[in-house]
């Protein structure tokens, strides 16, 4: 490889210089401190940078949001401590997801194959119902269909068939998601064992 000769060749942040630099210095911090955990007000940042955020969004302390102009997140979605939105390319994130805490979600890559390490980008959808678990990873170009899961710790770069369970790194299906709306038909109440 020859990294001098590299150039972002064709790609663009998708905003100004001002308002990038305004996001770096000033947005960014005040989005990510953990001095103002108050989520209405994270939510009032990102929609004043340019993201789509619905109703009901739940962002915790220490998420990293690369460009909030290329973010959509649905309503009553969930994002935990120390998310990192890498989003060099659109992410959209539907409704009731659930992307728990230190998951990475990348959307760019480089060609290996290019001597120039030629930048390669990919748009990351989650689909409505998903739940990316903790410290798992998604690929640029991924989409996660409806209802299903990414298990904890996994890496996906393939998108996930909907309503299916992941785990593993390459994430590999386990088993079908089945849904209980009902828990009626447990007995007795769950109890974990005293130390």
């Amino acid at each position: 490889m020859y990294l001098n000769n590299y150039k972002p060749i064709g790609y663009s942040p998708g905003a100004s210089t001002f308002k990038q630099l305004f996001w770096f210095f000033l947005g960014d911090f005040l989005f990510r401190t953990h001095l103002l955990p108050i989520k209405a007000f994270k939510v009032f940042l990102l929609r004043a940078f340019g993201a789509q955020i619905g109703t009901g969004v739940v962002i915790k302390p220490g998420v990293k949001v690369k460009f909030p102009w290329r973010l959509k997140v649905g309503d009553h979605v969930w994002i935990g401590e120390n998310v990192w939105i890498d989003n060099i390319a659109p992410v959209i994130i539907k409704d009731h997801v659930c992307v728990s805490q230190d998951v990475y979600l990348c959307t760019g890559n480089h060609d290996w194959r290019d001597r120039n390490f030629k930048l390669l980008t990919g748009e990351i959808c989650i689909e409505e119902g998903s739940w990316i678990a903790a410290r798992s990873v998604v690929g640029p170009g991924v989409t996660v269909g409806r209802g299903a899961i990414l298990g904890l710790g996994s890496v996906t770069s393939r998108s996930l068939k909907p309503m299916t369970i992941y785990s593993g790194n390459p994430a590999q299906p386990v088993k079908q998601r089945n849904l209980v709306s009902d828990l009626s038909h447990l007995s007795e109440p769950i109890r974990l064992p005293v130390p």
